[in-house]
């Protein structure tokens, strides 16, 4: 697994829970589990305990994400940076199931699991993958979506840095109430277009002389 795709982890995370719709999927142990993915060895590590710790690195990981999203790079480096320093990895060259045309290894790091915990082995995954993916390629590519209330974290890999949503579905919702909102003001313009007129031609047939004058 190459280490742009731990920073997966950390998005999974943190849209676990939705705080302005009041919604929270990360309430059992099983719902923990899910967020390893097809990392099954590690998920199976997971104790009814690790959903308050991994409650507790989700709102770590958010803040990282807010700070970014509310352009403050340096507040999110150092989040970041606390989370990597109490969640250290332990990095492998990793490769033998995974050879190339010839035969030979495709060698790559891997992050190995962590000896603590489930919560430790995937806060150190998340947390190195997310630095991984800022020092790549800056932290305004870290983002909250834009369609509220949504506000699911996102990372942009765009090409022009223009993501706004975390998802499609969001996108199309947002341009759909922005068009709805184009066409309520134009209408609104119009109404006081109309109303502007007729005063003016009330204000001109009362101003008017009369025929017998």
């Amino acid at each position: 697994m190459e280490l742009a795709s731990y920073s997966d982890y950390a998005v999974r995370l943190v849209n676990s829970e939705e705080p302005d719709r009041g919604t929270d999927r990360l309430t059992t142990v099983d719902a923990v589990r899910e967020l390893f993915g097809a990392n099954h060895s590690a998920a199976r590590r997971a104790t009814d305990a690790d959903v308050t710790r991994f409650r507790s690195v989700r709102a770590r990981l958010r803040a990282v994400f807010e700070a970014a999203d509310g352009d403050d790079p340096r507040l999110a480096v150092d989040l970041l940076n606390s989370l990597l320093l109490e969640f250290p990895v332990s990095p492998q060259i990793s490769g033998h199931d995974h050879l190339d045309d010839e035969g030979h290894p495709r060698w790559h790091m891997h992050l190995a699991d962590h000896p603590s915990n489930a919560t430790a082995g995937y806060a150190a995954i998340a947390a190195m993958g997310l630095a991984f993916h800022l020092t790549s390629h800056g932290a305004d590519r870290l983002g909250l979506c834009q369609a509220a209330p949504c506000r699911n974290a996102y990372l942009d890999t765009s090409t022009n840095r223009s993501r706004r949503y975390c998802s499609d579905r969001c996108a199309t919702r947002a341009n759909v109430a922005a068009y709805r909102a184009r066409k309520r003001l134009a209408a609104d313009r119009s109404a006081g277009t109309g109303r502007s007129a007729d005063s003016a031609q009330t204000t001109e047939a009362s101003a008017a002389p009369s025929p017998g004058r």
